[in-house]
């Protein structure tokens, strides 16, 4: 089973399957031509990305995630700024030093094709990584995908079950796959979803450990929703957006909570915080997968809102994490986060159901009540299409976020105020999901070829 670790990943901006996903792959490749003998050997790298990562590529920043895995960054410790000084040194030099080591010639717009006539027939976020020698003799290649939320894998090992950060066969005390079976074991043993997830992470390290990554996942967070609504300016990437957090985070900070606008708050935090780290994830600042870069506004606004100033809030926030990932992972293993496969339910829409999860259990919610706020959240993002305009991670993603976050709330508020049981079952949900993502057209699934990628060009 997998662990907060894995579906809470600290990365940049803006894609966890177009730029932290490339990122990792581009050095999983290099570490595999050292582990066959050949890295020592290699003159020239050469990157051929398929499907979804080829059709909105550009936009997302693959090519320039792809040099940054090739130089040795990994996404949780990378730093924008120093990320766009070694982008533009190789755009200029045309010299790449793999892994720090090994100086090659690197021209990236002849190096990276983007091949957006090949469509996997394994997963759409392909990729194809060969590496010379010093005579363009063949010295490794292989096929890798990026399978979203920051998860990879290589030919070979598709389909097998997503590695987990933790290393060696780890058995769980409380194993679940499903919704019903989680129940369940909090039946049995009369523990909360988030006791059921600790008592789990405590088979891979000491308590604290997992409370301090907790911490760390929800300081990163927090970290994104500050830069967000102080940073003023346009987004890069030719659509001219303009931040528009900053401005109306300054309009409600100066008027307050007034007796007047009290209806309204709700809704403008909600939607200012959601945005806020948003429009940091579309300028490539850092955030945390949630379980994508593109759905990484919805949870931290409602922590923000509904946790972070209550006086146990560390408590709260854990719970809050806990339990969201504990529906986090069944999503990820029982269907996908790939807006490639699922289109934008799988993103925003998980992203909504965890954090109505989360959320009803910081409000006190039995595990029947929390799973039935994940399922209202589902229910109504299903067939929510992934269609960026221009491949960018802006319209309609930020403020697709804020509307998650609000509603989020509402699902979980639902939850807890509904009596006796209800009709639709988590699992039947994440089941529909499934099928409504195999079904949708591939226009509608991060390529940009439809949707408002097409309309707003068109108009």
């Amino acid at each position: 089973m997998l662990s907060v670790a894995d579906i809470f990943k600290i990365g940049i901006g803006p894609s966890s399957s177009h730029t932290v996903g490339p990122m990792l792959i581009a050095r999983r490749f290099l570490a595999d031509v050292r582990k066959a003998g050949k890295f020592e050997q290699i003159s020239r790298v050469h990157v051929e990305l398929h499907g979804s990562l080829a059709l909105t590529g550009h936009g997302h920043g693959t090519d320039r995630a792809v040099v940054l895995g090739l130089a040795g960054f990994e996404p949780h410790t990378a730093d924008p700024d120093t990320c766009d000084a070694l982008w533009n040194s190789v755009l200029e030099t045309h010299h790449l030093s793999l892994l720090g080591e090994r100086e090659i010639r690197f021209v990236p717009d002849r190096a990276i094709a983007f091949a957006m006539d090949i469509m996997p027939v394994e997963h759409p976020n392909g990729m194809r990584l060969t590496a010379h020698g010093a005579g363009l003799e063949l010295l490794f290649s292989a096929i890798y995908f990026s399978l979203g939320g920051g998860f990879i894998a290589r030919v070979d090992e598709f389909g097998a079950a997503p590695k987990p950060a933790h290393a060696g066969a780890i058995e769980f005390p409380h194993p679940f796959s499903s919704g019903e079976k989680l129940i369940a074991i909090g039946h049995r043993t009369e523990l909360s979803i988030a006791e059921i997830i600790a008592e789990n992470e405590d088979t891979v390290r000491p308590r604290e450990e997992t409370e301090s990554i907790l911490d760390s996942i929800w300081q990163a967070m927090n970290a994104s929703v500050e830069r967000g609504l102080q940073t003023e300016g346009v987004l890069p990437g030719g659509l001219e957006v303009k931040r528009r957090a900053p401005e109306i985070f300054q309009r409600l900070d100066t008027v307050g909570e007034t007796s007047a606008n009290e209806r309204e708050a709700l809704f403008d935090w909600l939607n200012v915080y959601a945005m806020a780290v948003n429009e940091e994830n579309a300028a490539g600042g850092r955030v945390v997968t949630a379980p994508t870069n593109g759905a990484a506004g919805v949870i931290p606004a409602v922590i923000r809102y509904y946790c972070a100033d209550q006086p146990n809030a560390a408590d709260l926030i854990r719970r809050f994490l806990l339990t969201a990932a504990a529906i986090g992972f069944l999503y990820k293993e029982k269907a996908s986060i790939s807006g490639a496969e699922m289109g934008c339910q799988g993103e925003v829409g998980v992203a909504c159901s965890m954090a109505a999860a989360g959320l009803a259990a910081v409000w006190g919610g039995t595990n029947e009540e929390i799973e039935h706020a994940a399922e209202i959240a589902m229910e109504h993002n299903l067939g929510l299409t992934c269609d960026p305009v221009k491949g960018l991670v802006q319209v309609p993603c930020i403020e697709r976020n804020a509307i998650g976050a609000v509603k989020a709330a509402n699902a979980a508020r639902l939850a807890i105020q509904s009596t006796g049981a209800h009709r639709v079952s988590l699992d039947q949900v994440i089941e529909t999901m499934r099928q409504t993502g195999l079904d949708m057209n591939n226009k509608y699934k991060e390529t940009s070829q439809g949707g408002l990628a097409v309309s707003v060009v068109e108009c």
